[in-house]
């Protein structure tokens, strides 16, 4: 038999009861989509990883010891993953880019890239001065670079933001994949974590039942500033009160980076 609890006032809906035999056969089912699911996205890798390449051109980024060719990113390792940061000159911590803030705050364990040859640096649009004090706020622990004087082969067009895998042989660097808006989200991993769970991400444009919680105001802000933030030494004191049970989430202008 199948209930469905009833929502208050207090408490967003609920999924219905059922009872174990009725569920196992409902999450075996959505089980074998998950399963194709995966199989499907084995196969979209494999085509990743059978892409051309194309010649970067001599380019430079700008790191702690001043102007550095792109090379020097890769810090001997074989192969780079580059996050591109957007910036607002002047802007205090709390009003850079939210999106650009979520993506790439997630990646705080470097070793397994390490292992496979990998290193993860970001290339900031900001000033390097500038852009470095808020990396050193964030306490991240991958290097972080100004690409905003780069040759515009670098960017080729394209606006902060995104997502590019390089790789290089000797000297030569070439440019091998590149990803933006819900590409990013391969960095995000509280957003995977939260697809599991019975709410989801709770962001307005999800396909979820009536009843089921929202976020409100910005997903990636929280009482005015970039969620990650709160965390971040000396921030929590002057953290608003909170009052429910659910910080308020506030709303704030419009996102820097893509959907």
């Amino acid at each position: 038999m199948t209930t469905t609890p009833t929502p208050s006032a207090h408490r967003p809906a609920l999924p219905p009861v059922v009872d174990r035999q009725a569920w196992l056969r409902e999450r075996e089912a959505l089980l074998a989509r998950e399963k194709a699911h995966t199989r499907e996205g084995d196969a979209i890798a494999a085509a990743r990883r059978r892409l051309p390449m194309t010649l970067v051109p001599e380019v430079t980024v700008e790191g702690a010891g001043g102007s550095v060719p792109l090379v020097e990113a890769f810090e001997g390792r074989r192969m780079l993953i580059a996050y591109f940061h957007m910036w607002h000159d002047g802007a205090p911590f709390e009003d850079q880019c939210e999106g650009c803030t979520f993506s790439t705050c997630h990646m705080q364990t470097l070793d397994y890239l390490h292992a496979r040859d990998v290193t993860y640096a970001v290339f900031g649009q900001g000033a390097y001065d500038e852009s470095a004090a808020f990396a050193q706020f964030m306490g991240y622990p991958f290097p972080w670079y100004s690409a905003r004087d780069s040759d515009p082969g670098l960017l080729d067009g394209r606006d902060f933001g995104f997502i590019a895998c390089y790789l290089r042989d000797g000297d030569q660097v070439y440019e091998t994949y590149w990803t933006t808006d819900r590409g990013v989200e391969a960095l995000t991993t509280s957003y995977h974590a939260l697809d599991l769970t019975v709410y989801g991400r709770q962001e307005p444009w999800e396909d979820s039942p009536a009843g089921w919680p929202r976020v409100e105001g910005h997903p990636w802000r929280l009482d005015g500033r970039p969620v990650a933030q709160w965390s971040r030494p000396g921030v929590a004191a002057s953290r608003p009160g909170v009052v429910a049970s659910r910080p308020g989430v506030v709303a704030a202008k419009a996102s820097c980076c893509g959907t």
